[in-house]
Order: C-alpha cells, then sequence, then structure tokens
C-alpha cells in the first residue's frame, strides 16, 4: 500500500473534516493519523492526515480528484508521497557539532533526508562531508563579494532541487532577496541568549551574568535576524558549579537536538507557518523514538 500525507490550510468553518475524510474513503484510502488544529484569533484552520492507499492510487490522481473539495473550503493543500525523502543543502561555518549530528542522524536513518550539497564559506568541514560521499561547496564570503557569493549559493540550490536549507550554524546573515525567494524553505538554529548576550562568545557572558537554563531555538528564516516563526525549543540547567566550558559543551548539545527535531518536523510536513508564528503537529508513534533521539 501506498502511504500519503495530506496537509491542508484554510480558514475555518464547519464540514472540513467530515469532507476530508469522506473523500478519502471514497478513494479506498485508509487515515493512519490525523492532527488538526483550529486557531480562533486568526480563523485559520490546519490539518495534516496520514492515509494509506488500499486501491494503489497514485499521487497525481489524488491531487486532481481533490481539487474540487479543496475549491468548495478555499484549501490551500498539497498530498506528499511519505516514501519521497526531501532533497536539503545543509550550511555551515566553522562550529561543526550541529552538522556533524544531522550527518549522523542521517546515516543511521533517524532522519530521512536526501543530502544533496553542503555550503561552506570555510573549509574546515571538506573532509567530513566528503567521506560521506556528499557534495561540498567551498564558497568564500566577503563584504565585497556577498551577492556573488549568494548567488553562487542559490544556483546550488536551484541546481540540486533542494526543497530545504538548514543553517547548521552558519554564520554569515542571508539577504532580504533570499530569505524572500525562500520563505519557509530555511530553517536556522541559534542560542537562547539573544538579544541579552550578543557577540562572540554569549557563553561566557551568561557564565559570567550567573544564568542558570541554556537553551535554544530553531526557526524559519526571514529578513528580520533571529526572529523568525519558531519551529522548536528546549533547555537544560547549569548551576554555578559549572565552568564556562560546561555552558559551551551543553549549549551545543541542545542547539543540535533542537535543530535535528526542527528538520525532522519540516520533512514530515508537520510545520504551518501561521503568521509569526508555527503550527507544529506532534510526530506519529512510529517516529517518536528518532524525534527524541540525542
Amino acid at each position: 500500500m501506498n502511504s500519503f500525507a495530506l496537509t491542508v490550510k484554510c480558514k475555518s468553518t464547519r464540514g472540513i473534516v467530515a469532507a476530508i475524510a469522506s473523500f478519502l474513503a471514497d478513494q479506498g484510502c485508509n487515515i493512519a493519523d490525523s492532527a488538526q488544529y483550529d486557531d480562533f484569533e486568526t480563523g485559520n484552520f490546519f490539518m495534516r492526515v496520514s492515509f494509506r492507499s488500499e486501491k494503489g492510487v497514485a499521487l497525481e490522481g489524488l491531487t486532481d480528484a481533490f481539487a474540487q473539495t479543496a475549491a468548495d473550503f478555499g484549501m490551500d493543500y498539497a498530498f506528499h508521497d511519505e516514501s519521497q525523502k526531501m532533497k536539503v543543502v545543509l550550511m555551515v561555518s566553522r562550529f561543526g557539532h550541529c552538522l556533524n549530528d544531522l550527518l549522523y542522524r542521517w546515516r543511521i536513518g533517524a532522519l530521512p533526508i536526501d543530502i544533496v550539497g553542503v555550503i561552506s564559506n570555510h573549509l574546515e568541514y571538506q573532509k567530513v562531508v566528503v567521506n560521506h560521499d556528499i557534495p561540498f561547496h567551498y564558497i568564500k564570503v566577503t563584504k565585497d563579494n556577498k551577492t556573488t557569493a549568494e548567488a553562487q549559493q542559490m544556483a546550488i540550490i536551484e541546481e540540486t532541487g533542494a526543497e530545504l536549507v538548514v543553517l547548521a550554524r552558519y554564520m554569515q546573515v542571508l539577504s532580504d532577496e533570499m530569505c524572500k525567494k525562500m520563505s519557509g524553505r530555511i530553517i536556522n538554529i541559534h542560542h537562547s541568549f539573544l538579544p541579552s548576550f550578543k557577540g562572540a562568545n554569549p557563553y561566557k557572558q551568561a557564565y559570567q551574568r550567573g544564568v542558570k537554563l541554556i537553551g535554544a531555538t530553531a526557526h524559519y528564516v526571514t529578513a528580520d535576524l533571529d526572529e523568525g516563526p519558531i519551529i522548536e525549543q528546549d533547555t537544560v540547567r547549569v548551576t554555578h558549579a559549572q565552568s564556562p566550558e560546561d555552558y559551551v559543551s551543553l549549549g551545543r548539545d541542545v542547539e543540535a537536538a533542537v535543530l535535528s527535531r526542527a528538520v525532522h518536523a519540516h520533512i514530515h510536513h508537520r510545520t504551518f507557518l501561521n503568521g509569526n508564528k508555527t503550527v507544529v503537529f506532534p510526530a506519529s508513534p512510529g517516529s517518536y523514538a528518532s524525534e527524541r533521539m540525542g
């Protein structure tokens, strides 16, 4: 049987769930998992349904057949083949903990993606990436060549057919143009100290101020630096007995875990943009173990 997911966003009204369930039943499909959210503030409705096709219906057939139902409710919708891995480009600078974590999860199958390339403005991780049989693209970025460098990055993204870009501690600011063009398709990770502790060594600043919680935030990238819609967050406790080096180590661990969970949610089509926020449906029981790994 073919396994699919249907994602729907529209204005809330009576009968949406019934219409979707009836359509899937008529198509010989069996619902395996379903999640929905009605946002009373915005009037938006969100739904994700996992189902199996017992008649072997093709993705294109489902999409075409659903068009009238979607039009009746003004739905923004998409059918997804759950066996198809999303094509992803990773971008990294000089901190490799998130890159290494993503590569490990990808290698063991906990993160089912197709990594079609890694872009970096430094050469530190070239060997690591190439040893994984993944194309490595070194694009030096300076104040003078930033526009040209970004054009090279976009060319790689488009040529590889990448559907998602993950900034695995890529320490360059993306242009407003790239953020708009890739809206909802770039995920970034940063520590939880913003805006209090900025600069090159925020963990040392946090240590000096006696911070008791270290956290990380994964979000979609927008033109507003580090202020895009949040996908995933987490924290870890620290005490007065720990050193600045402990802060850094724990911070990197939580950054890696939060980023991987955000990517996991996106590639399984569990995230929906809702203005400046997101709706993120929980993982189905079958993928919960890999979601929480780390």
